[in-house]
């Protein structure tokens, strides 16, 4: 599956889903990839990634179906 985008992460990357790379075995992973492919997105310091519709924590293993979605901080009232 692909990675979901929304708000200003999408913005940055221009795109609202990014194919994942086979290689990326972790949250942690993911997050090094997408600062390494996008280093606009390393301003986003509370940025989440959520697995299947879960937040996720950097050790939170990520499969070939899982759905990973990359939520940056969001203000509002």
């Amino acid at each position: 599956m692909g990675i979901l985008l929304f708000g200003a992460a999408k913005d940055i990357a221009g795109v609202p889903v990014l194919q994942k790379p086979e290689n990326i075995g972790n949250v942690a992973a993911l997050k090094a990839w997408l600062y390494e492919a996008y280093p606009e997105l390393q301003q986003l310091r509370s940025m989440m990634i959520a697995v299947n519709r879960t937040y996720a924590a950097d050790s939170q293993t990520i499969g070939s179906q899982d759905e990973i979605a990359v939520i940056p901080p969001v203000s509002g009232g």
